[in-house]
């Protein structure tokens, strides 16, 4: 089965980091091909500046566009996008508007997040979370039926204050995460 995961990193989160990169290990390890989106020249001081978000997901977006251009997706019979924060936008939109059939994962998602999911997906998030309003997004994943974990005193790289919990916190997300990814 041709199968592929696109990994859509945050602002100074890349696809390195401890959510991106052993997700990437998980598909890797399912049998999926990876690519991973990488952007540049974002503006800075986002966070709390509505107007520079949106500004950060349009420069995102465009360069996703180009990036992913060169992708048949029609050659793939299973397709996962997994995004961290404004990643989760991104890899969202792309699913709505250019109609493709995958799956996501969503770590950490802003609120502007669901207004493209409409499908298969499954997030995660701290309680502790200074770029999401908690309520709202806990509110807009139920609306869309998104299954959302909550991680107590987590903050937007869903980690906390305690190393141990860390990796225990790291160690459920990736189980949670290979389990929906090994659904049919």
């Amino acid at each position: 089965m041709n199968m592929l995961a696109v990994f859509f990193p945050g602002i100074g989160y890349h696809n390195d980091k401890p959510l991106l990169y052993y997700s990437r290990k998980i598909v890797k390890e399912l049998g999926y091909e990876e690519v991973c989106v990488e952007y540049h020249d974002m503006p800075g001081k986002v966070r709390g500046d509505a107007q520079k978000m949106r500004e950060a997901v349009e420069i995102a977006y465009a360069q996703t566009e180009e990036f992913l251009s060169k992708i048949d997706f029609d050659k793939y019979e299973r397709i996962v996008f997994v995004g961290k924060s404004i990643g989760t936008v991104v890899a969202a939109r792309y699913v709505t508007e250019h109609n493709i059939p995958a799956r996501l994962v969503l770590y950490t998602p802003v609120e502007a997040t669901f207004t493209f999911v409409n499908g298969d997906s499954i997030a995660f998030i701290g309680d502790a979370d200074p770029w999401s309003e908690l309520d709202e997004v806990k509110r807009l994943a139920s609306e869309k039926k998104v299954p959302l974990s909550i991680f107590h005193a987590c903050n937007h790289s869903l980690e906390c204050d305690n190393v141990e919990e860390n990796i225990n916190i790291l160690s459920t997300v990736m189980k949670r995460t290979k389990e929906y990814l090994s659904k049919d």
